[in-house]
């Protein structure tokens, strides 16, 4: 039998978006927004975006990225207090295999400047997997994504 292995991680990403929370919070919550900065990149192919954003909703994106690699993102919404919070379950997979299960929590917290935005996550990478520090910088450029987008609203 294959040796079964699991590592754990937690991490924080603070970032400051010059809008107000309503903006920020509906890149998340409006399905064309999020497919544009979430998961339509160059050079990929996006196969599936289905999005039910709701407590108990469903999310779905699968997509071959440049290098031909099949990613599918599942997300189940556990809570969502609008222009605030959210908190979302995923778990990824590579191929048909499953590399983690994370919770993340969204807050989006309104200063003078606009819209600072607090990302936690706490993950389980499974054997073979991305681990801490390649999901936090995927993460860190998929923010960076939706600062792109803030700017084209």
């Amino acid at each position: 039998m294959k040796e079964r292995s699991v590592t754990h991680a937690t991490f924080t990403i603070e970032r400051r978006y010059p809008t107000r929370p309503q903006r920020v919070f509906g890149a998340f919550s409006d399905p064309a927004k999020k497919r544009r900065w979430f998961v339509e990149d160059e050079g990929a192919v996006l196969e599936v975006f289905e999005m039910d954003f709701r407590v108990g909703g469903n999310e779905r994106a699968r997509f071959r990225a440049k290098n031909g690699m099949l990613l599918t993102n599942e997300t189940v919404y556990r809570d969502i207090v609008p222009d605030q919070r959210i908190v979302m379950a995923y778990n990824m997979s590579v191929g048909d295999r499953r590399i983690s299960s994370s919770q993340a929590t969204l807050e989006f917290m309104p200063v003078a400047q606009g819209t600072d935005l607090i990302f936690t996550e706490q993950s389980a990478f499974f054997e073979g997997s991305d681990g801490r520090q390649i999901r936090e910088a995927g993460w860190r450029e998929l923010l960076e994504r939706l600062a792109r987008e803030m700017e084209r609203q």
